[in-house]
C-alpha cells in the first residue's frame, strides 16, 4: 500500500525506528522531549523511550556536542539536535577539534558515531542569525561526513545510514523541506552515505543542485522543457563523501552544467564541484563554461523581498540556463 509523509513525518519515523532497534542510540538536544523539539521532529519520543533516551538539555550548543563525543566514544550512538544550523558556531571546538579529529589522532581506537541534525537555510524571515547555509564550512573539515537531504524518502534513508556510521555525521535538514510531503517506504530502509541521485533525465544540460535548491531545479527544468532545452537535475545528497561518479556521467553526457546551492556563492561548495569537474578529462570537452549561482556574499535578509533577492530562485535558475544556450 502506497504512503505519503511530510519530511519531518519520515525523520520522526526514522528516529523512532533507530530508537526501537539498537539500545545504543539516544537523542539529546534543547526542548526536544514534552516538546518534540524546536519543530517537532522528535515529537511522541520522550513519552515511548523515555527521558534516559530522549534527553532535553540546557540551552548550551558546546555543551550537548561535548557530551555527545565523550558518549560516542564509549559506545553510544547519540542523535544530537540543534533547534538551528547557526548555533553550530557555539560547538565548533567540541566538533572540529575534537569529534573530527580522535578516531585519526587515536590510531584508530576511537571512533565517535555521532549524528548532529539541524535545521538549515533561508525562506521563514529568520533572519542573519537563523537563517543561514554553513555546509560549505562544515565540508572543508577532514573527519566529518556532510548530508544534506531535499526529499522524505532521501531523509529517512539518510538519516539512517548517519546513525549507523562510525564517524560524526552533520546532517542538514531545510526548513523549507520540512512540510514536503511524497511516498515514503514504511519500516526502515538505508540509502548509503556518497550516492548521488538523478532526479530529473535530461539531455542538454546538467544542473548539480543540493538541498531545497533541488526543488527550484526541478521546477525550473519543467519550464525549460516548453523551451526545448532538456535539463538533468543531479542531487548529490552527500557532500561529503561525495558521488563524483554520477555527477561527471551527467555532464559528460550533456557537456553543460550549472550548479546551484543556497549557501554563500563566495569560496563555497560550488567552486568545489567546479573545479572537479574542470579538472577531469570533461574539462575541455564543456560547450559552455561552467556557470555556478549561490547566495549572495551578505547575511540574509530579514525582510521577504531582500531574503528572496539573497537566494537563488527557481526564475534565477531558468534565467541563467538560458542564456548558456544564446
Amino acid at each position: 500500500m502506497k504512503r505519503e509523509i511530510s519530511y519531518l513525518h519520515a525523520i520522526n519515523e526514522a528516529l523512532d525506528e533507530a530508537l526501537k532497534e539498537d539500545p545504543a542510540v539516544f537523542l539529546m538536544g534543547e526542548d526536544i522531549g514534552i516538546y518534540g523539539g524546536g519543530f517537532g521532529a522528535t515529537r511522541g519520543l520522550e513519552r515511548k523511550y523515555g527521558r534516559e533516551r530522549v534527553r532535553s538539555t540546557p540551552i548550551s550548543e558546546s555543551a550537548i556536542t561535548g557530551v555527545a563525543v565523550g558518549a560516542a566514544m564509549t559506545g553510544l550512538r547519540p542523535v544530537i539536535e540543534l533547534q538551528f544550523s547557526d548555533f553550530i558556531t557555539i560547538a565548533m571546538d567540541q566538533l572540529v577539534n575534537q569529534a573530527a579529529k580522535i578516531h585519526y589522532m587515536y590510531d584508530g581506537k576511537f571512533s565517535v558515531p555521532l549524528v548532529m541534525r539541524m535545521a538549515a537555510g533561508a525562506g521563514t524571515g529568520a533572519a542573519a542569525q537563523h537563517s543561514q547555509s554553513l555546509e560549505n564550512w562544515m565540508a572543508h573539515i577532514p573527519g566529518l561526513k556532510v548530508v544534506q537531504p531535499a526529499t522524505p524518502s532521501d531523509a529517512k534513508g539518510l538519516l539512517h545510514a548517519a546513525i549507523a556510521d562510525n564517524n560524526p555525521v552533520i546532517f542538514y535538514e531545510h526548513k523549507l523541506c520540512y512540510s514536503m510531503v511524497e511516498e515514503v517506504p514504511a519500516g526502515k530502509y538505508v540509502i548509503p552515505l556518497g550516492k548521488a541521485e538523478v532526479k530529473a533525465s535530461g539531455t542538454d544540460v546538467t544542473v548539480i543542485a543540493t538541498g531545497v535548491m533541488v526543488h527550484r531545479a526541478l521546477a525550473a527544468a519543467v519550464q525549460l522543457r516548453h523551451q526545448g532545452i532538456s535539463v538533468e537535475v543531479v542531487d548529490p545528497r552527500t557532500l561529503v563523501p561525495l558521488d563524483e561518479k554520477t555527477i561527471l556521467n551527467s555532464v559528460r553526457k550533456t557537456k553543460r552544467v550549472m550548479i546551484v546551492t543556497e549557501a554563500v556563492k563566495n569560496s563555497g561548495f560550488g567552486a568545489e564541484l567546479a573545479a572537479i569537474i574542470a579538472e577531469s578529462e570533461i574539462g575541455l570537452t564543456l560547450l559552455t563554461p561552467i556557470k555556478r549561482l549561490g547566495g549572495a556574499f551578505t547575511p540574509i535578509p530579514c525582510a521577504q523581498e531582500l531574503e528572496t533577492k539573497a537566494i537563488p530562485q527557481e526564475g534565477t535558475i531558468v534565467t541563467t540556463i538560458m542564456e548558456m544556450f544564446k
